[in-house]
């Protein structure tokens, strides 16, 4: 093997290591427990390794960002399989409150103000084109004309996001968050269902 596709290949095995144990420190301690010195530590290598991927926390963390929403997508894709459209909707619901539950730091920091919301829009851009394309898929379906696809997206978006929130309150919890979000989106299409041609 040449010495520069060893060298890549290295690099490559080094930056895992670091997003991995970056992921794991978030995950179980929170953001407030990720620095540069602790990951450097946790993979016991120096920091200045740690900075040859990453020029700083904030980097890390953008970084992090990027790997939950693809977590999320791959998600998103293996509910696009579902064949029935209206299934398919609300499975998306369902799967969006259970991640945000499952990965609750994670998650907070994909949505928080620690990452620039400019660029968390953009780590999100790969999950919400899904759920665009499902919600094209959806108005096909049923012969229903949205005036503004985008804005109907971002109403779905914002309501399992502000539903996902609810399921961290001990008296709801992520079960009953997943339910109420699957309620929250029937009830948002069957309005857009019903509605006047032309003011949907």
């Amino acid at each position: 093997m040449p010495t520069s596709t060893r060298r890549a290949r290295e690099r490559a095995s080094t930056r895992e290591r670091i997003i991995e144990a970056a992921l794991y420190v978030l995950e179980t301690e929170g953001v407030a427990a990720l620095t540069i010195r602790r990951i450097a530590t946790d993979i016991e290598y120096s920091a200045p390794v740690v900075y040859q991927h990453f020029a700083n926390k904030d980097a890390l963390v953008l970084e992090l960002v990027a790997h939950g929403h693809r977590l999320m997508l791959a998600e998103f894709r293996q509910v696009a399989e579902e064949p029935c459209i209206d299934r398919r909707m609300m499975r998306i619901a369902s799967e969006y409150v259970r991640f945000a539950g499952e990965h609750p730091h994670l998650y907070e920091v994909m949505n928080g103000t620690a990452v620039d919301a400019d660029e968390r829009r953009h780590a999100a851009e790969p999950a919400i084109a899904v759920l665009k394309e499902l919600l094209a898929a959806w108005s096909d379906a049923h012969d229903v004309v949205l005036a503004d696809p985008d804005e109907a997206c971002e109403i779905i978006w914002g309501t399992l996001y502000g539903i996902a929130s609810l399921g961290y309150l001990g008296t709801i919890g992520n079960e009953r968050a997943r339910r109420l979000a699957e309620q929250a989106l029937r009830a948002i299409l069957l309005g857009w269902r019903t509605e006047e041609p032309g003011t949907g």
